[in-house]
């Protein structure tokens, strides 16, 4: 019995023995397969740093308002007796847009001035008598009194008569209105919007460090969302003298011509406040930058001479990224003009790694672009 449990111990030994000799046998092998395999040469497209000119722009985000624009109210209640707009038309400064019903003032201004010319008529009468001390001073008085009532109460009445017609304080676009006819408004009811569009305008905030950088009759440009690739130009108009001390920034304004109305008020845009031209600047594709939190980084190639062959390998030098624009950035720092940079395919790449040069499309470039 012993002797089968030893034989059995040695056969299981054995066999134990063999399978891990086995895997010894079989990692050294592919250990072997591997160090003789070629080095891995990645594919990349690279671009050559030219100087080049950069504009340099301060961006901010503003909204966009007309040049003049207000809601009209009546001053006075009353009821609408007609409207003579049509919502979404064109009007010019001092048309009759509403009028409100004043057949009791015209009635009361018709009987005042009926009455004006007899009041008139005495008091002169009486004036004259006065002169020949036929008449008291109380009875001039009192013809007096009467007659500049009459005039005062007819200016009144016209004047009430006015306030019950809305005209345009200004030519513009007329808005939307829920007025109708009979509707009884109480005073200061809005009635309609109108705006001049034929200039808007575009507020926005910069910080106070930003403020010796802009200046009146500067060139901006905006762009808003309903014509993201349009740029609107336009000029600072006005800037605040005064600077919000809860968030250090100051207010600027700007005008933009808007002959076909393509901005409308309340649209948010983007303005680039445009900054002297730099010249002999650095400028790559975004696509060339390595983002990170320890710094940016590009790889730029350097060829050398192996084993009697040309070979390409990177280096990675940090950068400073200094203003971005669209899809391009510029830099400055770790990469000198005439360096070959990479532009895609860095991915896979570390200092020193072997790489092949190839077309722009050989090499999908990534889908959305990394943020500063």
């Amino acid at each position: 019995m012993k002797k089968w449990i030893v034989t059995m111990l040695i056969i299981a030994v054995a066999a134990f023995g063999s399978v891990i000799g086995f895997n010894y046998f079989v990692k050294g092998k592919i250990a072997d397969a591997i160090a003789n395999l070629p080095e891995a040469e990645f594919p990349v497209t690279t671009q050559t740093i030219e100087l080049t000119n950069w504009q340099p722009v301060i961006s901010a985000i503003g909204f966009v308002e007309p040049l003049q624009g207000v809601t009209l109210a009546n001053e006075l209640s009353g009821t609408v007796a007609s409207i003579e707009f049509e919502n979404g038309s064109k009007v010019e400064k001092g048309q009759i847009l509403l009028q409100l019903n004043t057949q009791v003032e015209k009635a009361n201004l018709t009987s005042k001035q009926v009455q004006l010319p007899a009041a008139e008529a005495d008091y002169k009468r009486l004036l004259k008598l006065y002169r020949q001390k036929s008449v008291s001073k109380q009875d001039l008085d009192n013809a007096e009194a009467k007659y500049l009532a009459l005039k005062a109460d007819i200016t009144s009445l016209k004047a009430t008569i006015e306030r019950k017609i809305i005209r345009a304080p200004f030519s513009g676009l007329i808005g939307i209105s829920d007025i109708h006819l009979g509707q009884f408004l109480q005073a200061g009811t809005e009635i309609v919007r109108l705006e001049n569009i034929t200039t808007m305008k575009i507020r926005f905030t910069v910080t106070q460090t930003q403020l010796p950088k802009i200046a009146l009759g500067q060139d901006i440009s905006v762009f808003v969302d309903a014509y993201p690739e349009k740029p609107f130009s336009g000029k600072i108009s006005a800037i605040e003298p005064a600077v919000f001390y809860q968030s250090g920034l100051i207010q600027v304004q700007a005008e933009i011509p808007n002959h076909q109305a393509m901005l409308r008020s309340g649209m948010f845009s983007k303005v680039n406040v445009q900054l002297p031209m730099l010249t002999n600047q650095m400028v790559l594709p975004q696509t060339a930058i390595n983002f990170s939190l320890y710094g940016n980084t590009v790889y730029f190639v350097a060829a050398t001479q192996e084993n009697g062959k040309t070979i390409h390998r990177v280096k990675q030098n940090n950068v400073n990224v200094l203003a971005r624009k669209g899809s391009q950035v510029l830099i400055s720092g770790g990469v000198k003009k005439g360096d070959r940079i990479v532009t895609t395919g860095q991915i896979r790449l570390s200092n020193h790694s072997k790489v092949k040069i190839v077309d722009d499309k050989t090499i999908t470039p990534p889908a959305t672009l990394p943020k500063l």
